[in-house]
């Protein structure tokens, strides 16, 4: 029975232990993390030491397990992310403090930053895997540092970190077995951002010339001032010549275009109506058809006729006419055709009497 009830309680600590880190990560999607407070840390909850073994398995179950990360975060950029992104998920229930040394121990250690302390402390607060930011952090932590803030673990990166006269800060973190490494993002860091701006300073001081920004903020000499600004209208000139040429190049590409569609449709057109012409006008098209139409009709319409004065088309002068006499002579008679009397008219009948009488 006890150990069903040990069990239960071990269980029942667990799940409030999720439901802690449900709560801390649902607000810090909702405020930016808190700054740890100078005097440590100050929870009732017993601290003892853990292995990594121990941590990795989720225990202990009624605290999170209490992660170190340290740096200068200037420039505060994706590499810094990743990392804390790694130390966050080391283990199943860990809560992750982020030291930002000051300005004053950084500059004597390792060298002027851009941005100032606060706005490093501030960048930090708002990173969702960071639980809590403690502003000057120590240079080489310390075994009553470490134990002030119940921390378990240290995390960074496994390079020796050569600095204030020793060859790796986190040595005698790494023999304590409180080490925990974590792995760099390669081309990406602050110095190689700084080396970016170094390299075209020109180019950035002409863009903030630009934006508004006067030669003394940017600590620019009268001289490079007038240099500067003279590249700037050239450059503006250049993009002015670019943009017209690119616009010429598209109008003449578009009037092209359309010319092409215009000689396209013409020679359509043109076909199409050559096409209806021969089908109108060709040996086989609808004119010819009409035309020999309309001459059957007319010559179904009027037959042709002979002339009425034709000897050879007179029946009456064929019957009249002997066999001696030419058919084709009308002026001239022969005497042998002379004795030939003409045929009496029978519309007068009474003057045939009258001779016969006689």
């Amino acid at each position: 029975m006890a150990g069903k009830r040990r069990g239960r309680s071990s269980n029942v600590q667990q799940q409030r232990a999720a439901q802690r880190q449900r709560g801390g990560s649902r607000r810090a999607m909702r405020e930016p993390a808190a700054f740890t407070k100078s005097t440590g840390c100050e929870s009732e909850v017993l601290y003892e030491k853990l292995t990594i073994d121990q941590a990795r398995r989720g225990t202990p179950a009624h605290r999170p397990v209490r992660v170190y990360a340290d740096g200068i975060f200037d420039l505060f950029h994706s590499g810094h992310a990743r990392a804390l992104m790694q130390a966050k998920n080391l283990f199943p229930n860990a809560h992750l403090i982020v030291g930002v040394c000051s300005d004053e121990l950084t500059h004597k250690y390792k060298g002027y930053t851009v941005m100032t302390e606060d706005e490093r402390y501030d960048a930090l607060r708002h990173c969702r895997y960071v639980d809590e930011v403690l502003r000057d952090a120590p240079w080489t932590l310390t075994k009553e540092f470490l134990t002030m803030h119940k921390i378990d673990f240290v995390a960074h990166d496994d390079i020796p970190y050569t600095s204030a006269g020793s060859e790796d800060v986190y040595k005698h973190i790494k023999e304590a077995g409180m080490f925990v490494a974590t792995e760099r993002t390669e081309g990406i860091s602050t110095s190689d951002l700084i080396t970016r701006i170094v390299r075209d300073y020109d180019i950035y001081v002409r863009r903030n010339l630009q934006k508004g920004y006067s030669a003394r903020d940017l600590n620019v000499g009268f001289i490079n001032e007038k240099k500067y600004r003279l590249q700037n209208q050239v450059d503006k000139m250049k993009e002015t010549v670019r943009t017209v040429e690119e616009k010429s190049k598209h109008f003449v590409y578009r009037v092209e275009e359309k010319s092409q569609d215009l000689i396209h449709k013409w020679e359509e057109k043109s076909r199409e109506f050559i096409g209806n012409f021969l089908e109108l006008f060709g040996p086989d098209g609808a004119w010819h058809a009409i035309q020999e139409r309309s001459g059957r009709m007319l010559q179904a319409l009027s037959p042709y006729s002979s002339p009425r004065g034709s000897p050879s088309s007179s029946p009456t002068r064929r019957g009249s006419f002997s066999s001696d006499c030419s058919p084709t002579s009308t002026t001239s008679v022969s005497p042998s055709c002379s004795s030939v009397s003409p045929p009496s008219s029978p519309t007068s009948p009474r003057k045939g009497k009258r001779s016969s009488l006689e």
